[in-house]
């Protein structure tokens, strides 16, 4: 009787596990054969036919033979893990190090593009390994290597390709346990790596090593599979990726496809499921909690945008191979966001933790040949598509791209108001950011804006540099450092804002957001109007339940010109003010200032004389602290107050009068080249109304 009830009770626990799984997680538990991860056998085979045929036979045959000279070389494998790319940084000027001549066996000389130092690493202390930087590379390019050896042998049949990478693969596998475990500051703990010292740059060598795993799978023999399994994968994936928990962030999506694409490489159920069903951190919720309806990533920086996409596509692409549908509407939006909020010349703009960057991704190649939207068309435009997803997933055959130029658009969701007049390239683009924070990686600047004109950006973000760089904390992400509000010298705190009106009027586009929370006691709502091409003006009105020193902040590419005079001035010698330099101030009301673009065409700046006004003009930091742009600051001490202002980007006279302030609402009139303008601005209203 005790074994019968035992039996049954081992038979209903197993069926009240198999019912608690997702419905979506592994269609048959029977997965297909090797490969499929990077492709399947019918991925192969087209591929094998593809490069039969131009434009790809010569770009196979360049891979193969700088494969070919690749195999001629040692395998050897990095003494230690590597180290963060981020300490990658000039000590003195903060500037990316470049790598000079090597001076010992894993040792080089770092290079401060800035100074012009000539650095050496020093193992003993993180911020200073710059060899152990470079290191990274290395062991990166050794995990590509077995994908590029996995990928050939499929291809050609050939076995010398297939021992190459199994011989790379079991090089680390002899090794990986002996690397110590290490993070960002050379600790021992969860979080950090053994080839490198973070989870992210770990799954980052994980995703590729084991694409071309699968790729060579039958040719290993049991004995090989056993050593690769037990002392590479498994310990990596499971031992070091895994137990680091993220939730919802670019860098568990890395995570989730190493471990994931593990798991589909070993037949690994627990590891496939963590990696796709989890419920606070897999792939199902990181598309359903942390793509915004709008398609943008939520932590509001276009770089970790790519980056998230970069991460998630091999995961997606591999559960397609294995039967599992992961292609969904949140990634789909993904890859539309980028193109509908982009700049005229398809670049993204430096907003939170990112570089200005290209909406021109090679994972567009993907993207079309699995959803075939033709707004991917537009990234794809221009390019000669000589490259691995081209060749990977492409389609032979593009067809023209036909959508139609961008107009002001709205994104409500991640918090990006957009006017744009003109036509192509040289179309005059302004950017209104009032969205959500954006995590760890975003940056106190609500009602921050970007204004693009003439094919380049001429009011910047500073976006970010590498995280080791002291202007990174230090500056990028102060709020002085954006085209927005600064109370009392302090940075704003992390808010969400609002739009309030969004639209056209009298032949004019304008964008009004609150700021949200970003000072207590303090409201800002910021009023942006493309009145021409060449013409903008700004309605930012404050109020407060106390008096505050309010420094509304400017940023401009190029330099001064012909400046009017002032008194030098000491600026606080904290939150970025002391990285101001040359500071000149003058008092007064109305006041134009010229600035000069990179292309040698000035812009004007008016600010209307309403209310008394500290114009303080200086340089502040543009690439480091050696490279100067200009910074205006509009000082006032107030409790409310109204800053109305305008740019010609011709470089022509203009000049803005506030008629009426009633409440929080206020008309002003703006008068340009012989035109006048009148806008009215209602925050209560949420209303903006443009005559001529």
């Amino acid at each position: 009787m005790h074994s019968r009830f035992l039996v049954l009770l081992l038979l209903a626990a197993a069926t009240l596990a198999a019912q608690a799984q997702p419905d979506s997680a592994l269609p048959d538990p029977a997965l297909p054969q090797h490969p499929r991860l990077l492709f399947n056998a019918a991925g192969v085979a087209r591929l094998k036919t593809r490069v039969q045929s131009q434009p790809w036979q010569d770009q196979w045959k360049r891979a193969q033979a700088a494969y070919d000279a690749g195999m001629k070389a040692p395998i050897v494998l990095p003494l230690r893990g590597s180290n963060w790319f981020h300490w990658y940084v000039c000590p003195t000027h903060g500037a990316r190090l470049t790598t000079g001549k090597k001076i010992g066996e894993w040792q080089w000389e770092h290079i401060c593009p800035t100074g012009h130092e000539v650095w050496k690493g020093d193992p003993s202390k993180p911020d200073r390994d710059f060899d152990g930087c470079i290191l990274a590379g290395l062991h990166d390019g050794l995990a590509r290597a077995v994908r590029q050896g996995g990928i050939l042998y499929a291809v050609t049949g050939e076995a010398r390709y297939a021992e190459h990478a199994r011989d790379i693969l079991l090089a680390y596998a002899a090794k990986y346990l002996d690397y110590p475990l290490h993070d960002t500051q050379g600790r021992a703990r969860v979080g950090g790596g053994r080839l490198s010292p973070q989870t992210l740059d770990e799954s980052v060598w994980l995703i590729p090593a084991a694409q071309g795993a699968d790729l060579i799978w039958d040719t290993l023999s049991p004995a090989d599979r056993k050593t690769i399994t037990e002392k590479l994968f498994l310990p990596a994936a499971r031992d070091v990726i895994l137990p680091h928990r993220l939730g919802i962030h670019n860098i568990q999506n890395w995570k989730n496809s190493a471990v994931g694409l593990t798991g589909l490489l070993l037949g690994d159920t627990a590891l496939i499921r963590a990696a796709i069903d989890d419920p606070d951190r897999g792939y199902r919720v990181q598309m359903a909690k942390g793509v915004q309806p709008d398609g943008v990533w939520f932590e509001g920086s276009w770089g970790y945008h790519a980056y998230t996409i970069s991460a998630v596509w091999a995961l997606v692409e591999a559960g397609r191979n294995c039967g599992m549908d992961l292609y969904g509407e949140p990634f789909k939006k993904m890859f539309e966001a980028p193109i509908q909020l982009a700049m005229p010349n398809l670049m993204l703009p430096a907003f939170n933790d990112s570089a200005e960057s290209t909406v021109r991704n090679e994972l567009y190649e993907l993207a079309y040949a699995r959803y075939h939207d033709p707004i991917y068309l537009a990234a794809l435009s221009g390019s000669n598509r000589r490259n691995e997803y081209a060749l990977w997933f492409g389609e032979d055959q593009l067809p023209a791209n036909s959508a139609a130029a961008l107009g002001s658009r709205n994104a409500t969701a991640s918090g990006y108001a957009i006017l744009q007049r003109g036509e192509g390239a040289p179309a005059t683009w302004l950017c209104l950011k009032y969205g959500p924070h954006g995590g760890g990686h975003g940056h106190p600047d609500k009602n921050n804006f970007i204004l693009y004109a003439r094919g380049a950006v001429l009011f910047p973000d500073p976006g970010t540099r590498p995280y080791g760089s002291p202007l990174h904390t230090g500056w990028d992400k102060l709020t002085l450092a954006h085209n927005t509000l600064v109370a009392d010298e302090a940075s704003q705190a992390e808010a969400t804002g609002k739009s309030l009106a969004f639209g056209s009027d009298g032949g004019a586009d304008f964008a009004m957001t609150d700021a949200g929370a970003i000072y207590p006691g303090v409201r800002f709502v910021r009023t942006a109007v493309l009145l021409e091409q060449n013409l903008v003006a700004f309605i930012d009105r404050i109020t407060a339940d106390q008096p505050h020193q309010y420094d509304l902040a400017t940023h401009y590419a190029g330099k001064w010109r012909a400046l009017p005079g002032g008194e030098a001035i000491r600026l606080a010698g904290k939150n970025g003010y002391q990285l101001l330099q040359d500071a000149t101030s003058r008092p007064g009301g109305a006041l134009s200032l010229q600035v000069e673009a990179p292309d040698g065409t000035p812009a004007t700046v008016a600010l209307a004389a309403n209310a008394p006004t500290d114009v303080i003009t200086a340089t502040g930091v543009g690439k480091s602290t050696e490279d100067r742009i200009p910074v205006s600051l509009f000082r006032r001490t107030a409790q409310n107050t109204t800053y109305a202002w305008a740019v010609a980007l011709d470089g022509s006279t203009v000049s803005v009068t506030v008629e009426r302030e009633a409440g929080d609402a206020v008309n002003i009139r703006v008068e340009n080249a012989g035109k006048v303008w009148k806008v009215a601005a209602d925050p209560a209203a949420g209303s903006v109304k443009v005559t001529r």
